[in-house]
């Protein structure tokens, strides 16, 4: 199977529109990539989904919102 890129994620967070929590995210990446997708970004690899959830929280790439998180365009990076 191949690795999908996070940015695949933070896309698919843009264009839901919808605000999650960690859990909500990893069930909508389950949803969307299957339950044994692996993630990759530009500095790791092989990550499960909670584990590309941590990484990119811990990375930035959410933006607080009133009922968990968000994220935009500008979160992702362009290399």
């Amino acid at each position: 199977m191949a690795s999908i890129h996070g940015h695949e994620v933070l896309n698919m967070m843009i264009e839901s529109g919808e605000q999650y929590s960690e859990q909500s995210l990893v069930l909508a990446i389950h949803s969307r990539f299957g339950e044994t997708a692996r993630f990759h970004t530009c500095s790791a690899s092989e990550m499960s989904a909670s584990a590309l959830v941590a990484f990119l929280a811990d990375k930035g790439k959410f933006i607080p919102v009133e009922t968990g998180f968000s994220t935009h365009e500008s979160k992702i990076c362009r290399h």
